[in-house]
């Protein structure tokens, strides 16, 4: 009887926690070979059957046979076997093995609290296993908890009996969040500790994105509209490359709704994050002129074996091409895969100017290096930047110590006509200053009363003053 209830209790237990009958079995099982090691000190020729459906187990102990005892856990004799039961003992001889039932009732009280601590850890650590088990198969998931613990570095997020992770890293910079706050998040990984699982979530993370869209717009979850990148710089702005399946959907216009509805669910929930959606195109011009947007270039130089593109802008242009602290030519460069650098109209005259500058006339070129240089076809800087190293040390007459002279020279040369530049452009800065200040100069002066209107105006006075004496 004594049995059923202790099963019944555990049974509940486990109810309590979600434990699995075949799981709950296990732990029965090892919970009592845990007390019968600690009552005897070895346990190696124990075991427990458990049958939960009768709500019965019983432990078993196999013992060797012997004249004389030495090791009473793993050794018996006959005449301690015939007093528990004489007819067995009977058919039984010396080096047979004999297995004796242990009653649960030897343990007495003092086992109790070990076996509660056991049992506890154990459910714990099944706990841990179906936790691990289930996040492990659910990465790239949105999850909504609530936050549990702010620490420094890290928000503890709860769900159900799991807790989530979200370092400082993968959270947007400008959000902040207080304990008991609802917060989504995309399950980014699931790693197993000594401590238990370790399952990190993440809203700066590309796929968070991913899935908002996906969440927000039907077309992408069909698959009827497929999202090709997302470049991001979390809470500030990111973009988004699409591309439709279906000639009669627009993309873009699918993924920002009716009057803005969908993207703008998208926004609030990433905190007011501008969002740029680009309609892909094969053809890298048109792609990466989108991905640029608000800014539109006016020249695309590219290079599709390398990757580069080089984006001319209108000199007006060119901040915003950049974006505050890069971020919008980052992005671009980010989501079409393309390594882009931004000039404007003026400084990439000047610098392919300078690119055409012949070697022959940059000065401390060695000579003797021009004519060799010359008969490999490289006369310009251009020629120069775009052959490498090993070509270059490959011509006769070339050593390192004038390749090295040659680099030398063309960076004294860029940097002296940099400098000049830069003072033309203080010059011209000063003569428009200083053109200003003589304009508004001059319309002071024409404000100003001149001394002859001043007289005009008191002799006027005086006359009338006369005319009023005579009347």
């Amino acid at each position: 009887m004594i049995n059923k209830e202790l099963v019944d209790v555990f049974s509940e237990i486990a109810r309590e926690k979600n434990v699995e009958r075949s799981e709950l079995g296990s732990i029965i099982e090892s919970l009592f070979l845990h007390l019968v090691e600690r009552e005897r000190g070895e346990a190696s020729n124990c075991s427990v059957i458990v049958n939960l459906d009768k709500g019965e187990f019983e432990i078993y102990v196999e013992k060797m046979i012997v004249e004389d005892v030495e090791d009473p856990v793993m050794e018996i004799t006959l005449e301690e076997i015939s007093e528990v039961d004489s007819e067995m003992a009977n058919d039984l001889s010396v080096g047979d093995s004999y297995i004796e039932i242990i009653d649960p009732m030897i343990f007495g009280r003092r086992m109790i609290h070990v076996a509660k601590q056991f049992f506890s850890q154990k459910l714990q650590d099944v706990e841990k296993k179906y936790i691990y088990e289930d996040y492990a198969n659910r990465i790239g998931e949105i999850v909504i908890g609530t936050v549990h613990q702010i620490q420094r570095d890290n928000i503890f997020v709860n769900i159900e009996y799991a807790e989530l992770r979200m370092p400082r890293k993968e959270l947007i910079q400008s959000e902040r969040y207080r304990r008991g706050d609802t917060i989504r998040a995309v399950i980014k990984s699931v790693e197993i500790t000594t401590r238990g699982p370790d399952i990190i979530i993440s809203r700066s993370d590309n796929h968070f994105l991913y899935k908002m869209f996906e969440m927000e717009v039907p077309e992408i979850e069909d698959g009827v509209i497929e999202i090709r990148s997302i470049a991001r710089y979390p809470g500030e702005r990111a973009k988004i490359i699409v591309q439709s399946h279906d000639r009669r959907i627009d993309p873009v216009g699918a993924c920002v709704g009716m009057r803005g509805s969908r993207i703008q669910a998208i926004v609030r929930e990433l905190n007011n994050e501008k969002i740029d959606i680009v309609n892909f195109s094969e053809q890298p011009e048109v792609l990466i002129s989108r991905a640029l947007s608000p800014a539109k270039p006016l020249d695309l130089y590219i290079d599709d074996d390398r990757n580069y593109c080089i984006a001319i802008f209108d000199d007006d242009d060119l901040e915003m091409a950049i974006g505050r602290r890069g971020v919008n030519i980052n992005l671009a460069s980010n989501v079409t895969g393309y390594k882009i650098d931004a000039f404007g109209k003026n400084e990439y005259e000047q610098k392919q100017a300078e690119q055409n500058t012949l070697l022959s006339d940059i000065e401390n070129v060695p000579v003797r290096s021009i004519k060799p240089l010359k008969e490999n076809d490289i006369l310009s800087i251009s020629d120069l930047m775009n052959s490498s190293e090993e070509k270059l040390l490959d011509i006769k007459g070339i050593s390192e110590k004038s390749l090295e002279k040659i680099y030398d020279a063309i960076q004294m040369f860029i940097e002296q006509t940099q400098k000049e530049k830069t003072e033309e452009e203080l010059i011209d800065e000063e003569v428009e200053e200083s053109l200003v200040k003589e304009e508004s100069v001059e319309d002071e002066a024409e404000e100003a009363p001149t001394e002859e209107v001043k007289e005009e105006s008191v002799e006027d006075e005086n006359n009338e003053n006369l005319d009023k004496v005579e009347l």
